[in-house]
């Protein structure tokens, strides 16, 4: 056996500041009505699977996206006569009492996004394919880099200054799936090269004087999107590039599947403090989207949106069917915004395992429950058959109860 004398750990809590959780801080970017990054709730989003050109369809959808909570909904416009009926579809939307704000999605055609651009809040655009066709295989020197980049410079003027003109925010959403082929020569296909993409663009867009700008980096590779998005911020907060990053895992796939693929990425990012806006973007109708936005939110604690709840996975001290209770507590106190309810299987897990919790309900055998208000006993050994109306009883007391 070892003799070492044993000693106290010495470091200190700062000694590892950096690991622990801070939100990054971001520039506020103003779309529409709302706004995006500094102090602002993280937004959801989504996107409408609808043909543009079939404004009431669009409409019809879009209703059904804020009405499911909604906060930005994003539109493609392929080409310059999309572009120019998204007045329709705003115009309709308008007159329904709806003012959410509308993202242009724009690939290929820097024409449509300039169209947009006078009606919508926001357009979003692909530095991979905005400009970019080139096929070449063939590496550029520095220099001819560096010509590229004032080529996308004078081709992206026009569009900033109709942004400038009309309030328009920008974001610039780069895929894994299509990089220019100009960065992928020169950096490869990888987290970096996306990275690198997106400060490039971010970079013009700022020397032009224009800062109502969100970045994003999507793949569906979830390790390479949080990749990518990590570098990036990094990037920009070197630069002191403080603009809003939008998250989401793209073309994440269907049902369970899909939603647990989204939470770990975007669960991921938002654990780290990084994220002002996401969009789960799932195989179903566009609407699915948001209950499974607003779960990951809740879950990261970045905006409650019901009631919390705290129990354990049982073992074989639990001495009552936990599993139906914590069911018929949900069922009773879900619509309770913001309050935690621990509900435990003994007194090993319970007082000190729910101790962030506001109200606890835990086994204490022979078919007897312990009450708690926060950490502080508040009813010992009360009969499992009354338990339940005696927590809610102490909710209403507290005056926190609201009926549905």
């Amino acid at each position: 056996m070892n003799k070492e004398k044993l000693t106290q750990y010495t470091a200190s809590e700062e000694d590892f500041s950096s690991l622990l959780y801070q939100k990054r801080h971001s520039w506020e970017v103003k779309v529409g009505n709302i706004a995006i990054g500094g102090n602002n709730p993280i937004r959801i989003q989504s996107m409408t699977n609808t043909n543009t050109m079939n404004t009431m369809d669009t409409v019809n959808q879009t209703l059904r996206l804020v009405d499911a909570g909604c906060e930005l909904v994003r539109i493609t416009a392929q080409d310059v006569k999309a572009a120019q009926n998204l007045y329709e579809i705003r115009n309709e939307l308008e007159k329904r009492n709806c003012f959410v704000p509308l993202i242009a999605d724009i690939h290929f055609n820097p024409k449509a996004a300039e169209v947009a651009a006078t009606i919508v809040q926001k357009v979003r655009i692909n530095p991979g394919n905005y400009f970019e066709r080139n096929s070449s295989n063939s590496s550029l020197t520095d220099k001819e880099y560096c010509d590229e980049l004032e080529k996308i410079k004078e081709r992206l003027f026009p569009l900033i200054e109709i942004c400038k003109k009309h309030n328009t925010a920008i974001r610039v959403g780069t895929n894994h799936g299509s990089l220019s082929q100009r960065v992928v020569m020169k950096y490869g296909n990888t987290p970096f090269a996306m990275a690198v993409s997106a400060l490039e663009f971010a970079r013009i867009i700022h020397s032009m004087d224009f800062d109502s700008l969100v970045l994003s980096q999507k793949a569906s590779n979830v390790k390479v999107m949080v990749s990518s998005v990590r570098l990036m911020k990094e990037m920009l907060d070197k630069e002191e590039l403080l603009y809003p990053i939008h998250l989401g895992v793209t073309e994440a796939g269907s049902g369970e599947d899909g939603k647990i693929k989204s939470a770990v990425g975007i669960g991921t990012l938002l654990s780290l403090g990084i994220g002002d806006t996401i969009r789960v973007s799932l195989t179903e109708k566009p609407e699915a989207e948001i209950p499974v936005a607003k779960d990951i939110l809740q879950a990261s604690g970045d905006r409650i949106y019901k009631a919390e709840f705290v129990s354990c996975p049982t073992c074989g001290r639990t001495s009552y069917d936990l599993e139906s209770v914590l069911s018929k507590v949900k069922e009773r106190c879900s619509h309770l915004v913001g309050v935690r309810i621990g509900v435990m299987g003994c007194i090993v897990n319970g007082p000190g395992e729910m101790a962030d919790a506001d109200y606890g309900y835990v086994g204490s055998g022979n078919k007897k429950v312990n009450l708690y208000r926060g950490k502080d006993l508040a009813f010992q050994n009360i009969d499992e058959e009354a338990a339940i109306e005696k927590l809610i009883n102490m909710i209403k007391e507290d005056g926190r109860w609201i009926e549905r």
